[in-house]
């Protein structure tokens, strides 16, 4: 396989680059420079790697439903389980989660088509149900693991535990940020919410050098990212950056152009920058009554509140050149799952799923419309998708365990085919019967409308062209437009 190398150590081909020259020359000089790099947006080393072909998008919204959303109870609508209700299962049970295993349990939820292409989709979304022709349901998702830490680690990282890179992490090294004053790949967070089960860990830029890691924004908070805020003389901190960037030159030559060096210099620029560009990004003040009416960032919900603020972030981001943005979702109230896993209910899954569909259907589906409205939902990918669905039968007397045999996600805009079903699970929507996916086959989709290779799109570690699809993957043409 073929290496690609990140744009952040092309200056070991070059004989005398901008750090290397800043390093040998006079204190005087290299303030200069400094004052320079601080106050121009456009500053050296900006340019982009290459992408492997066209692309069709430029940007990615992950919405995140961490917990397991049931897929039988959303997008995915199987009228046997109403006809045997209460009956117990004619095929074998698999090993479940807990192996508290019930019979039959029909969907508390109603079905309904909509839109030209005739979607079906759960009253819990009635606002989503109305953008049913963008959405690309791909019902055929099945993982290999049935625990919600390794669910989440292999549908971000592609690997079932921590240590290696977000897809976030990839997106950015293969193509770089668009945004001078805001990292690459930015988790949102709101209402207290908190990473999925495996933490911060599925963020990470694992190998990869550490500018490609997720930053977090607290988007309701007065201080979105800690420390951030600048000191109350720039002077003083224009003098400490430049005997810190003077260590960091000295160190860096030592080192010899050392990648992991050359990253944490690039992050403190960016940091810089972020002094002003996150209090910006995060003052909705200017956005329209219509444009927060749509979204619902008014709403007397709090948790629907909040992640509509996560939302509308989302497009201010995707405005600023950010490549990558995940939205995180919070528990929602009674009925809810932990705040790790909200979407978890083993039981009273009516209540616990309704309460979260609340949290999410108008803020997701205003933003699409917002984006779509605007021209940027034709350069944007957003996805739905959590890490395993949910069980025919019942946990108890009205949950549901995990089933990570088939299970339902979703993707729309970025040159996807919006009004198309790919792929189907059996009667009682257990097992894959048709176009079975795995994550490899969703995050190869992604980087092929993003211009890219999954198989080319590599980073030698340990002796290993490692890559986002592992050695599997096979991009889905019959959800792209």
């Amino acid at each position: 396989m073929s290496v690609r190398q990140p744009s952040a150590i092309s200056h070991q081909r070059s004989a005398c680059s901008r750090r290397a020259m800043l390093s040998q020359c006079s204190t005087g000089f290299g303030m200069l420079a400094l004052a320079g790099l601080m106050s121009d947006r456009a500053y050296a080393d900006a340019a982009l790697p290459e992408p492997h072909f066209d692309p069709q998008a430029k940007n990615v919204i992950l919405c995140y439903m961490s917990g397991g959303v049931s897929h039988l109870d959303s997008f995915d609508p199987k009228p046997r389980l109403a006809k045997e209700h209460g009956k117990p299962m004619p095929v074998k049970v698999e090993r479940t989660q807990f192996n508290q295993n019930g019979n039959i349990f029909a969907s508390p939820f109603t079905f309904q088509q909509y839109g030209e292409s005739g979607l079906p989709v759960s009253s819990m979304f009635p606002h989503v149900a109305k953008c049913a022709d963008d959405l690309a349901v791909i019902r055929s998702m099945t993982t290999s693991v049935n625990e919600h830490a390794q669910g989440n680690y292999a549908m971000h990282t592609g690997f079932p535990f921590m240590g290696h890179p977000s897809a976030g992490a990839w997106v950015n090294y293969g193509l770089g940020s668009e945004s001078q004053e805001l990292p690459g790949f930015v988790v949102l967070q709101s209402g207290g919410a908190v990473p999925p089960h495996g933490g911060v860990g599925l963020f990470s830029s694992g190998y990869l050098p550490a500018q490609h890691q997720a930053s977090i924004i607290q988007a309701d908070q007065p201080e979105p990212i800690r420390n951030l805020k600048p000191p109350a003389s720039d002077l003083t901190q224009r003098d400490r950056l430049s005997l810190i960037r003077q260590f960091d030159d000295q160190y860096l030559a030592s080192t010899r152009g050392d990648a992991q060096v050359e990253a944490a210099v690039r992050n403190y620029e960016t940091a810089f920058r972020m002094q002003s560009a996150v209090p910006e990004l995060c003052d909705i003040s200017g956005e329209s009554k219509a444009t927060r009416e749509l979204y619902g960032v008014d709403s007397a919900n709090q948790s629907l509140a909040a992640y509509a603020r996560q939302c509308l972030l989302a497009r201010r981001l995707v405005e600023r050149g950010v490549r990558f943005i995940e939205l995180s979702c919070l528990t929602a109230g009674i009925g809810a799952g932990g705040a790790a896993n909200p979407w978890d209910q083993h039981g009273d899954l009516e209540k616990g799923h309704a309460a979260m569909a609340m949290q999410v259907d108008q803020p997701i589906a205003g933003m699409l419309t917002d984006l779509k409205s605007r021209g940027l939902l034709d350069q944007t990918i957003v996805i739905w998708a959590g890490e395993f669905g949910r069980t025919p039968f019942s946990q108890g007397a009205n949950g549901r365990d995990h089933n990570p045999f088939g299970f339902s996600v979703w993707m729309a805009g970025g040159g996807i085919k919006g009004g198309t079903v790919y792929g189907a699970t059996d009667e009682y929507g257990y097992h894959v019967v048709e176009n079975q996916c795995t994550v490899y086959d969703l995050w190869a989709t992604v980087l092929y409308q993003l211009g890219l290779d999954h198989e080319r799109l590599t980073y030698r570690y340990s002796g290993r062209d490692f890559r986002l699809t592992d050695v599997h993957g096979n991009v889905l043409h019959d959800v792209i437009a």
